[in-house]
């Protein structure tokens, strides 16, 4: 293999868990000569696989964008729920058999409504990130483990999309008058020591709480996309991802 050229035989190597993975041992030798032996195939540059890469990302942020990005996608998906912060959920969870936690009730609904307006326009960010990745970044994401391009997305992406977050989910808790009700519940208990000091903080966290967790559950998604465009052929669907993949 050269600098600029990957063979076939080169390009399965980079990609371990692609064509091979869900193969028993003794059909993995049938499965490679294959691919090896397949018409019409040339070698395959590294500009090509980085660019079967660029794709193969592209994809999986768009899945990952599609799972999330609509009514309920966070809210009734129990892996990406987003609760409320700790504090809260205990006195939701207190008042909850009295009948009595309707505004807590609303405002995780609310907190999870706002990271689902946000994950569509996240898309954007995601492409930039892929625009800017080198063939270098490429050939190191193939090299990695099965999610080492979630992780490459989580490094380059993580601040822009906590600034793309942030003002969705406070939109959504401001228009339904979750946090003016909250802000209402706080001078209520005034009275009671500490109530002040523990709405103020409950207050400041839950934004910044919702907005972590959001991204947490769209990063879940592109890791489970990035390792099934690794593993089931089905998820390859152009040329270019057929030939870097095997």
């Amino acid at each position: 293999m050269t600098a600029h050229r990957l063979t076939r035989r080169a390009a399965l190597a980079l990609f371990p868990g692609a064509a091979l993975t869900a193969c028993a041992p003794a059909d993995r030798g049938a499965v490679l000569d294959a691919v090896l032996n397949a018409p019409g195939l040339g070698p395959l540059s590294a500009g090509e696989a980085a660019a079967g890469i660029r794709e193969a990302l592209a994809n999986g942020v768009f899945a990952a964008i599609a799972q999330v990005g609509r009514t309920d996608g966070y809210f009734s998906d129990g892996r990406i729920h987003i609760p409320l912060p700790r504090r809260l959920a205990k006195i939701q969870s207190n008042l909850r058999p009295l009948g009595l936690s309707g505004l807590l009730d609303d405002l995780e609904l609310q907190i999870n409504r706002g990271a689902e307006t946000a994950a569509p326009e996240a898309k954007a960010i995601f492409l930039d990130a892929i625009g800017a990745m080198t063939i270098e970044d490429a050939l190191g994401i193939v090299n990695g483990g099965p999610t080492s391009a979630t992780q490459f997305f989580q490094r380059e992406t993580t601040p822009a999309l906590t600034r793309l977050f942030t003002p969705p989910i406070r939109r959504a808790l401001q228009r339904t008058g979750a946090i003016r009700s909250f802000d209402q519940l706080v001078a209520a208990t005034s009275a009671i020591p500490l109530a002040p000091q523990i709405g103020a903080d409950a207050k400041r966290d839950l934004i910044s709480h919702g907005v972590g967790r959001g991204l947490d559950g769209l990063f879940h998604y592109v890791g489970r996309e990035e390792a099934a465009i690794r593993a089931n052929p089905a998820k390859r669907t152009s040329e270019l991802l057929r030939r870097v993949f095997g």
